[in-house]
């Protein structure tokens, strides 16, 4: 019999809410759980100052949201490491009697059989049975030029992070989605003024979180407009907007600009093994299976219509329990 270190049940990738909700589930079920994480757990919803959609919490902090929900994964009995998985190989198991290792305390001994997942990280490898990729979905760049240069100097893409920076000053938020309007309305009880740049006539955001910027007097809209160059040198002094309509440009002056146009994911390391589509995402319906036996995705990024606090959770469970089976 092989004896064969970091072998676990279920690997799931990315410790943000589908992929915590998911260990949660793993462990209930009895099953050994890895999260590897490359940042810091909680995703997107971190830096979200107030979560007031989620059903049973009237409303925390996506901060204090995320913590409670890696310290119940781990209370139970998940493990974490912060580690970024590059890479997943599926093949036939090499050996059927696998001594399981954590942190150094030899377990049971599990067996296992046919096909098994490789996660491979940048430290290390790991075999299991079953997969989850919850990768989540990172900022999406305005794609401008000198806007990766300015990161830091103006351009930001989290307001209740950099926010209290441009206290005083004029800033623009881009976009027209919940953050978006969530951002507009956090910066304005502390900037001067607020511009919201959105490319469409009409916002994408809830409408009571419209109705909220537009009773704010230090915000104004600039709609149907497009952010097509970032002004200054050494930091944003302002920005060029075209009129997505009759095409004529004007300038704004702001010593920073927030952008929230949305997300993309981060899923081409594991194309190898899953199906991908045209805009990254993995192909999985409400089951969470994949093109790959064994393999599943959970939360934003997968394809789906939805991709909220909610969304995320479901997924994980959905998820987990398919793998636990």
């Amino acid at each position: 019999m092989n004896i064969i270190e970091n072998v676990y049940d279920i690997v799931i990738i990315g410790a943000g809410t589908a992929g915590l909700s998911a260990a949660i589930y793993g462990v209930r079920a009895g099953k050994r759980v890895l999260v590897l994480e490359e940042k810091a757990y909680g995703g997107q919803i971190i830096n979200t100052p107030e979560v007031e959609n989620y059903p049973g919490i009237a409303k925390i902090s996506g901060f204090e949201f995320a913590t409670n929900l890696y310290n119940q994964a781990k209370g139970l009995g998940a493990t974490v490491k912060f580690e970024r998985a590059v890479e997943i190989k599926s093949q036939e198991a090499a050996t059927t009697g696998i001594k399981a290792v954590d942190d150094g305390t030899l377990t049971e001994l599990t067996t296992v059989t046919g096909k098994v997942n490789v996660v491979i990280t940048e430290s290390g490898e790991y075999i299991c049975k079953s997969v989850i990729i919850a990768t989540g979905a990172k900022n999406r760049p305005l794609g401008v030029d000198r806007e990766k240069e300015l990161i830091g100097v103006g351009i930001s893409y989290c307001a209740t992070c950099d926010g209290m920076f441009f206290r005083g000053k004029d800033v623009a938020v881009v976009g027209g989605g919940n953050t978006a309007l969530e951002d507009a309305h956090f910066l304005s009880n502390y900037c001067n003024k607020v511009y919201v740049i959105h490319r469409r006539d009409q916002f994408r955001g809830e409408s009571r979180l419209v109705d909220r910027i537009k009773s704010k007097s230090n915000v104004e809209l600039v709609l149907s407009s497009k952010v097509v160059k970032l002004l200054g040198t050494d930091s944003i002094e302002g920005i060029v907007v075209e009129n997505t309509i009759d095409g004529k440009s004007s300038q704004i002056a702001c010593q920073g600009v927030f952008v929230a146009i949305g997300q993309m994911p981060d899923n081409e390391r594991f194309k190898n093994v899953v199906s991908l589509d045209q805009y990254g995402y993995i192909v999985a319906g409400e089951d969470c299976k994949t093109s790959c036996e064994g393999i599943y995705a959970a939360g934003d990024c997968r394809t789906k219509t939805v991709r909220q606090l909610t969304t995320a959770a479901a997924d994980g469970a959905v998820a987990a329990i398919a793998a636990c089976e």
